[in-house]
């Protein structure tokens, strides 16, 4: 299949790509690479699937030296023109949009950023599949929508109609445009809803990062809540077997529209996962108790039964093995003796501690 990829230089959308051409799929991979984080990372990521930094120019389609079934064009979603003249000239069968100005507490720093990605944004890859006819739009949503509701494990068919953050409401916002797209104009869509991700190739804004990251260079972490907060941390190839699992069905409904959680379905408490970290890495946190961030939510536990119903999906991979194998990728990566900035590291972990996808 001929497959868009939005957020190819992300996380996610890096490691769903991999796998898609481990498959032998027509992949074309977009990204604007903005500078929310560490945009040398992103780069190694486009790196590893042969997309040079020095070849990527503004819409321009640029060939992987690596996957002859990859192409990576540096182009953002609210550029409208654009937009339309890729869905013309390519005609893809499926789409997966993970592009999106994440980051719960930036959203309250930085709003527009949010409504200009994640809204506008998202209109325009429904409008080009409303006119460019797809088999399968797949988009990202987040367990953050959930807002701090005390009725969990959290189902998709839980009222999520008060989110705490600007971030959580442009993704519940991704939901009722996509619903109305598949009444309207008949596109099969299909919103997940990411909890907590990490692993190899992680943001490196979000808590399990940042806390490896502190951890490994002897600087304090801010424990948020006192560390009185649970998270369905999930590793990144549980989260990717899942995407692919449902990528070639659609839902055959008259409305074809549905929302899946992606998830652990374990919650892990916070100071637990710290401790799991100081475990593998043979060291120390030095934590500092803080009250609770604006935004945040305490608890994140994932109901995963409609996605194990419907397609068999079972996360396989335990706190310890996935902690263990995202050890082993950060000394490699980093160097074991590389220490981050002081006061760059000091400035992320004051500022950016995202515990939510």
């Amino acid at each position: 299949m001929k497959i868009l990829v939005t957020g190819a230089a992300g996380f996610i959308g890096s490691s769903l790509i991999k796998a898609l051409l481990a498959q032998k799929h027509e992949v074309i991979g977009l990204d604007c690479i903005n500078s929310y984080y560490d945009m040398s990372l992103k780069y190694a990521r486009l790196a590893e699937a042969g997309i040079p930094q020095a070849g990527i120019t503004d819409n321009r389609k640029l060939a992987s030296s690596t996957y002859p079934t990859y192409h990576f064009i540096r182009l953002n979603l609210t550029d409208r023109a654009h937009m339309e003249t890729l869905f013309d000239t390519e005609q893809f069968e499926v789409v997966v949009n993970l592009a999106a100005q994440a980051g719960v507490r930036y959203s309250i720093e930085n709003p527009y950023a949010y409504v200009e990605s994640n809204v506008l944004g998202f209109l325009n890859i429904l409008e080009n599949c409303r006119h460019h006819p797809v088999k399968h739009l797949i988009y990202a949503s987040s367990s953050s929508i959930y807002g701090q509701s005390d009725h969990v494990p959290y189902a998709e068919t839980d009222v999520t109609d008060a989110p705490v953050s600007l971030y959580a409401a442009t993704k519940k916002t991704d939901e009722l445009m996509a619903h109305s797209y598949s009444k309207l104009f008949g596109i099969p869509t299909t919103g997940v809803r990411f909890f907590t991700v990490y692993g190899p190739w992680g943001r490196p804004d979000m808590a399990p990062f940042l806390f490896m990251k502190s951890i490994l260079n002897g600087d304090p972490i801010k424990v948020f809540n006192h560390g009185k907060l649970s998270r369905d941390f999930t590793y990144i190839d549980d989260i990717v077997s899942g995407l692919m699992c449902m990528l070639e069905q659609p839902s055959t409904q008259a409305v074809p529209y549905r929302i899946y959680n992606i998830g652990n379905s374990a919650p892990v408490e916070l100071l637990d996962f710290i401790a799991a970290i100081e475990k593998v890495t043979g060291r120390k946190a030095m934590m500092q108790m803080t009250e609770m961030q604006p935004g945040d939510v305490y608890c994140t536990y994932a109901d995963t039964t409609h996605l194990q119903r419907d397609f068999g999906y079972k996360p396989s991979v335990s706190i310890e093995e996935g902690l263990l194998r995202f050890y082993n990728w950060y000394k490699a990566f980093y160097g074991r003796d590389r220490v981050m900035e002081r006061e760059g590291a000091k400035s992320i972990v004051n500022t950016c501690n995202s515990l939510v996808y």
